[in-house]
């Protein structure tokens, strides 16, 4: 049996092995924007304000079917938006952008990301979800899939990059034909970006030249693996099998989720999982020129990731235990360079959290409630304190690290966050 990722329509070589001790900390935190739609990607500008990217919530145009085939088609509308935070307050900066839902508004694919070059020009990642052979041929000319370079004085924006045409194009992993990308970096003329769908890591140039797959992130055997009972509610009926059979392994992908450059120079990617999403089934990539290896592992769900100027990385989980399970506290986890992993908030109000980011106060934001129209938020996370918990060993695996410091019995592969 073949699962391929659920839509949460809705992401070698080792040198060495340290072992890391848990620890946690008591934190609050208080909610800067509320009412978000589908919220995503959050990134501060050079003018010092915060803008977070929202998915929309579709619309009543036409539709593409889930990359499944099975359960409601996404249907397209234009209610992407760009939204800044400043002084307490929030204003949409860009709107109209191109977004793909479920007919209830959950689910959606659009905006998704928002990143500023040097100068202070902005970039915007915008999602697919669904198989790229479908998106002009139902759709027409939109600009899902592609990363954009908005104008907010004119609500306006350019085409830059095609990700989604690329993955049909070329298909690097050899799975089958789907395209998610849900988060990207700048660096220097370069953007690179994460497909959830295609499973690859893409680089392209500002100008939009030289698009290619940098690095691909391969099936892997998950043993043993837990499902939800067949008679779950589902969007996609197929995903569970059939007849109470449960298989001794199966293959799920990767389902890259987001990309960050580490203070070695290296790009250290996210993992969300394949559906059944395997409770500490997600790992931490590192991705360099001599090739992709495990930096981490044992995390479940991952969404994003963020380095502090200290080197410590910050990774965000969806959910602590399989999203399935109806349980979707999520947890902010900081890697120290020696493995050691302290758990900063987890549940107590952080709920399917999309993306992070360190503002230039040194503190942590999150988008809250990624998941739906109307619900998302971003969260200022405050008042960090250490307090005591059991330790246990978890594995960082640090290759060449060098710091010194969601069918037919299967399920889809692309990533939305429902």
């Amino acid at each position: 049996m073949k699962l391929k990722q659920l839509t949460i329509t809705f992401l070698t070589f080792c040198v060495a092995v340290f072992s890391g001790t848990t620890a946690a900390q008591a934190a609050s935190f208080s909610v800067i924007a509320d009412g978000l739609n589908n919220a995503s990607g959050l990134s501060f500008g050079s003018d010092g304000s915060l803008y977070v990217t929202e998915a929309g919530t579709g619309g009543n145009g036409a539709c593409v079917p889930p990359p499944s085939g099975q359960g409601d088609s996404l249907c397209y509308g234009t209610s992407g938006a760009v939204t800044k935070v400043e002084n307490g307050k929030t204003k949409r900066v860009l709107t109209g952008l191109p977004s793909l839902a479920l007919p209830d508004g959950t689910g959606a694919a659009g905006p998704r990301d928002i990143q500023f070059d040097a100068t202070g020009k902005p970039y915007v990642l915008v999602g697919y979800a669904a198989n790229p052979t479908f998106r002009d041929r139902n759709l027409g000319n939109t600009d899902l899939g592609k990363i954009i370079t908005p104008n907010f004085k004119t609500n306006s924006w350019t085409s830059v990059a095609d990700l989604a045409n690329y993955e049909l194009a070329n298909n690097p992993d050899g799975s089958d034909l789907s395209s998610n990308p849900l988060g990207f970096l700048i660096d220097g003329n370069n953007l690179v970006a994460a497909d959830a769908g295609a499973n690859d890591l893409l680089s392209v140039r500002t100008d939009g030249s030289n698009l290619q797959a940098i690095a691909t992130f391969p099936q892997e055997i998950l043993t043993n693996p837990v499902f939800p009972a067949a008679d779950t509610p589902s969007n996609e009926p197929a995903q569970v099998p059939s007849g109470g059979e449960t298989p001794p392994s199966l293959p799920i992908q990767s389902v890259p989720s987001n990309v960050v450059k580490g203070p070695d120079g290296a790009y250290y990617v996210s993992q969300f999982t394949g559906f059944p999403f395997p409770e500490g089934g997600a790992k931490i990539y590192r991705v360099d020129a001599d090739g992709t290896t495990v930096y981490a592992d044992d995390f479940t769900q991952l969404t994003d990731l963020a380095f502090d100027t200290a080197g410590n990385l910050y990774a965000l989980q969806y959910a602590n235990q399989p999203a399935w399970k109806g349980n979707l506290d999520g947890s902010v986890i900081k890697i120290a360079a020696d493995g050691t992993r302290t758990t900063i908030l987890s549940g107590n109000g952080l709920e399917s959290p999309s993306a992070l980011t360190i503002g230039p106060d040194g503190e942590i934001y999150v988008t809250n409630r990624g998941d739906g129209p109307d619900s998302g938020q971003v969260l200022k996370i405050e008042n960090i304190e250490s307090v005591p918990e059991p330790s246990s060993t978890l594995g960082i695996l640090t290759g060449a690290l060098g710091l010194g410091w969601l069918h037919k019995k299967r399920a889809t592969k692309a990533l939305t966050l429902k």
